[in-house]
């Protein structure tokens, strides 16, 4: 929201904001996937995506006029409400994921209308989504360049991932972004708090702390279902691929906290000084 602030002042800014809100929630043009096509979690499709619309406004700092990339967009969920809020031609998105099928229905249904909008599939390999892949995760970049994105966002993505492969899509982010470009990653993060409300049977869901970690799983027949990690591995590990924290980490109620969001999420922005051994194309 400060960034809206600056362009258009205060008070403007934020009845203009909650204004698209409320419209974009009512908008019964925009185009919702049958709930059989949906592999991205229940919930209200078009609600959710406006709540995170939210929560990239206030606690990112997305522009509207911002190239923005998303990893792992499903079905366009988050992507929906944008078309909204970027302007073209200045503010574009891309988003691609794995699930050939979700990259099809939202070409069909997003990226038709809305030409500062593109969907990619790119075929990485993924134990719950895709398991067949060609590409791996670690050894295959992203087909980007380098340097070109001003607002990077992962919702409900490392929570899939493993360590390797979430400290390997943390480098390719601030390869990617460019200066003081964000980094908005939602995750279930063990600090101390987290702990001992996890211990006390209090989250949702639950992971088993006798894990060494710095990974820990929910569902021992499906370890990707729902992982967490070590909050101090997570922000040291950001740190090492050139990320710091632009604000406080707003922790969610999945562990049991007093919160209005579910997962945790961070905002990351780019070092300055990109540290040694990251590369570019």
């Amino acid at each position: 929201m400060n960034a809206l602030r600056e362009d258009f002042g205060v008070e403007a800014a934020e009845i203009a904001f909650a204004e698209l809100l409320r419209v974009t929630r009512r908008n019964r043009f925009l185009p919702i996937p049958p709930q059989e096509r949906n592999f991205v979690g229940d919930g209200d499709f078009l609600a959710i995506g406006c709540e995170f619309l939210r929560h990239f406004v206030e606690l990112g700092g997305l522009r509207p006029q911002d190239r923005v990339l998303e990893i792992g967009c499903g079905l366009g969920r988050m992507a929906l409400p944008l078309t909204q809020f970027l302007d073209a031609p200045a503010g574009r998105y891309t988003g691609f994921d794995v699930v050939t099928e979700g990259i099809a229905w939202a070409r069909e249904n997003i990226a038709a209308a809305y030409s500062n909008f593109e969907f990619l599939h790119l075929d990485y390999r993924n134990e719950l989504y895709n398991p067949a892949g060609a590409l791996r995760e670690g050894e295959d970049l992203l087909p980007f360049a380098g340097g070109t994105v001003d607002f990077l966002f992962m919702t409900s993505v490392v929570t899939h991932l493993d360590a390797s492969n979430t400290a390997f899509y943390l480098r390719e982010a601030a390869r990617l972004l460019r200066p003081q470009g964000r980094l908005f990653v939602t995750a279930f993060l063990l600090d101390e708090s987290n702990r001992l409300l996890a211990a006390g049977g209090k989250a949702r869901p639950s992971f088993d702390l006798k894990d060494a970690g710095p990974e820990y799983i929910s569902d021992r027949a499906h370890p990707m279902a729902a992982v967490a990690f070590d909050h101090d591995w997570f922000l040291e590990t950001s740190a090492c691929a050139g990320l710091h924290l632009a604000r406080p980490i707003a922790f969610g109620h999945w562990s049991g906290r007093s919160a209005e969001n579910f997962q945790d999420i961070c905002v990351f922005t780019r070092s300055p000084i990109q540290p040694k051994g990251t590369r570019d194309r």
